[in-house]
C-alpha cells in the first residue's frame, strides 16, 4: 500500500494521538495486579464483583486523564489534513469509549471521528486482538488490507498484522518493533509530511 493513497485510518489514542501520561506500574500497584501481567487481561479474570470494583477505579482515574489531556506533535495537523482530504477515520483503543470521546474533545479533534468508529474495550476486544479493525473495515465496505493502524506500541502492531492491516509505529525516537510494522515516523508530523500533499 502507498501511504499517500490510503482513506482509511485507524489511530490508537493514548500515547498516539495524545502525549502518553498513563503509568501503568502505578495501575497495577493500585489494583493489586502483578506487574508482568497485562491490566485488562488480569480484570477480566477476576471474579465479578471484585473486577467491577476495580474496573471503576480505572474508569475514574483515566477520567481525570482524559480531561487533561494534551495532543501529541504533530497529532491535530494529521487528523485534521486527513479530515480535510475526506479520508475515513477511526479509533481503536484500550480505554473506554466514553473517556475517548472525552479525549478527543481536550485535544481539539473531537468533530473528526464519528462516535460509531470509535471503539473502546468494551466495543471490541482489547488489542492486540484483530476484533476492532476487522469490525471497522465491514462497517465501512473494505477489505481490511485497505486500512491503516498508526500507534505507538507493540499491541497496535499486532492487531494490525492479525487483520492483515498496514500498519504506522509513530512517537518513539527509534523503531524496536522493525519485523511488525510496516511503516515507521518519530512523530505524527514526521508522518504528516510523509504522505505528501497533506
Amino acid at each position: 500500500m502507498r501511504l499517500s493513497e490510503a482513506r482509511h485510518w485507524v489511530f490508537d489514542m493514548d500515547g498516539t494521538l495524545t502525549i502518553a501520561v498513563h503509568d501503568f506500574p502505578a495501575i497495577r500497584r493500585a489494583l493489586d495486579i502483578p506487574p508482568e501481567d497485562d491490566i485488562l487481561h488480569h480484570l477480566a479474570g477476576l471474579p465479578a464483583t471484585e473486577a467491577a470494583a476495580k474496573r471503576a477505579w480505572l474508569l475514574e482515574h483515566e477520567r481525570e486523564l482524559a480531561y487533561a489531556a494534551q495532543p501529541a506533535p504533530g497529532a491535530v495537523e494529521l487528523v485534521r489534513a486527513l479530515c480535510e482530504r475526506g479520508c475515513r477515520l477511526g479509533v481503536l483503543t484500550r480505554n473506554a469509549h466514553e473517556l475517548a470521546l472525552v479525549t478527543l474533545e481536550a485535544i481539539g479533534l473531537g468533530d473528526c471521528f464519528a462516535s460509531a468508529d470509535i471503539l473502546g474495550r468494551d466495543e471490541a476486544p482489547p488489542k492486540p486482538h484483530p476484533g476492532g479493525l476487522l469490525h471497522l473495515a465491514e462497517c465501512w465496505g473494505v477489505v481490511p488490507g485497505e486500512l491503516v493502524m498508526v500507534g505507538d506500541y507493540r499491541f497496535d502492531l499486532e492487531c494490525a498484522r492479525a487483520a492483515g492491516a498496514f500498519s504506522v509505529l509513530v512517537n518513539l525516537p527509534e523503531n524496536p518493533w522493525p519485523e511488525l510494522s510496516d511503516g515507521f515516523a518519530r512523530d505524527c508530523g514526521v508522518l504528516r509530511g510523509m504522505l505528501g500533499g497533506l
